[in-house]
């Protein structure tokens, strides 16, 4: 799909992962015409392990599920409408009774339900209609519901986003889905607001945090659409177990590839997040080169990609150059050597040896810029270490979408 072309990206088939249900409801949260609250259910033997906002304003369900994650979890209840965050004692107390609620219905310990939620912040959870709709939600799960899933936990998501890959190894197979939702408050410091992956693999829970958390750190913690980290945002990765593949071990080629994949699909849906940026037209890919360290070329590209005057000139069509140099310079680099850093749009060289290239040209720059999906690329001449991070631009339509957000 295009940036540009909003709601149009049509959902992948997604295989059943073994051992994996998903069902929906209409809790009527916030819209009564669309399912609104999703639970996920895992057996017995699986691993489970997540990663969470880093946001000092973490919402109720966040604390909730960090505190549960340990215990062995045997299903995710997800919400959208309400993210029941900054909400206090109230907010955790009304959390764990619908948790609780649950876990009656399904004969589990109230500690094996994590939460999640997201949607507007501060306001109170109704409960009341969540927990009235946990029946059906429950009698509707099964292996192949992936799309409802998806359509569930959107807000201002103007698609589902999905993503699945099937491992093949030594004749036996491991599948991988998962399903994110997201379009603003982008700028994960963990994980994307809400990401559901889940897969058949034999795994410990130790080793599928490492998976994760290495997955999370260069897919979803590489993205930005607005420069606002959520207080809700959750990635959590199931195991099964269900699949012939042998338990997969941390020093095994069979975890190389599988780790692999896991990165794949991560990257896959935090591209689709940036796409799907509330009222984007255009994808931006901010790569840096030529760094002395990794966090030196993710401050550089950050920079670039959270500059509100950057975001607008690529909304406009606008090779106003100046405005990634000033950003470039302001990153915080100690020591940069001006004359070293390089700066291009596409294959278009527009900064050399401290100003403007020689050889640039405006029609050149603005045949870039004309496109819908753009690289902007950064070598800073310092050093072998390259980063990228996604994203969009800013248009009149997200400011539109976010002024009338609660109405």
């Amino acid at each position: 799909m295009a940036v540009g072309q909003q709601g149009q990206c049509d959902f992948p088939a997604m295989p059943p992962v073994a051992g994996i249900t998903l069902g929906t409801a209409c809790a009527g949260i916030k819209n009564t015409l669309k399912d609104d609250l999703l639970l996920i259910a895992l057996p017995e033997r699986a691993s489970c392990a997540a990663v969470f906002t880093q946001n000092a304003f973490c919402a109720a369900p966040v604390q909730i599920a960090k505190a549960h994650l340990s215990q062995q979890p045997r299903w995710l209840m997800v919400n959208s409408g309400n993210a029941n965050a900054g909400t206090g004692e109230q907010g955790i107390q009304d959390a764990l009774m619908v948790c609780a609620s649950l876990a009656e219905l399904v004969g589990c310990d109230t500690k094996q339900v994590l939460p999640f939620s997201t949607g507007v912040i501060g306001q109170p959870l109704p409960i009341d209609k969540m927990m009235v709709v946990l029946p059906l939600a429950m009698l509707d799960t099964a292996e192949d519901h992936w799309l409802q899933a998806a359509r569930a936990i959107m807000t201002t998501d103007t698609f589902p986003k999905g993503v699945s890959r099937v491992l093949e190894l030594d004749g036996q197979t491991i599948t991988i889905n998962g399903i994110a939702k997201g379009a603003g408050m982008i700028h994960p410091n963990m994980a994307t607001l809400l990401g559901f992956m889940a897969t058949d693999a034999k795994i410990s829970q130790k080793l599928l945090q490492q998976c994760l958390t290495e997955a999370v750190g260069q897919s979803f913690n590489r993205i930005t659409v607005d420069g606002d980290t959520s207080t809700n945002d959750a990635c959590v990765l199931m195991a099964s177990g269900y699949s012939a593949v042998p338990e997969l071990r941390a020093d095994s080629e069979h975890y190389r590839l599988f780790a692999a994949a896991v990165m794949e699909v991560a990257k896959q849906l935090a591209e689709l997040i940036v796409r799907d940026g509330e009222g984007a037209t255009k994808l931006m890919r901010i790569v840096v080169t030529e760094a002395a360290t990794v966090d030196e070329a993710v401050q550089v590209a950050k920079t670039i990609a959270h500059s509100p005057l950057v975001k607008t000139a690529f909304f406009a069509s606008d090779a106003n150059w100046g405005r990634i140099l000033a950003a470039v310079g302001r990153a915080g680099v100690s020591d940069l050597v001006l004359e070293a850093v390089q700066i291009y749009l596409g294959d278009v060289c527009i900064v050399r040896r401290g100003g403007r290239a020689a050889d640039y040209t405006e029609e050149a720059g603005q045949a870039v810029m004309d496109k819908e999906e753009i690289t902007v690329t950064v070598s800073l001449g310092r050093g072998g270490v390259s980063q990228e991070v996604l994203t969009c631009d800013f248009s009149y339509d997200y400011v539109k979408i976010n002024a009338e957000y609660r109405t």
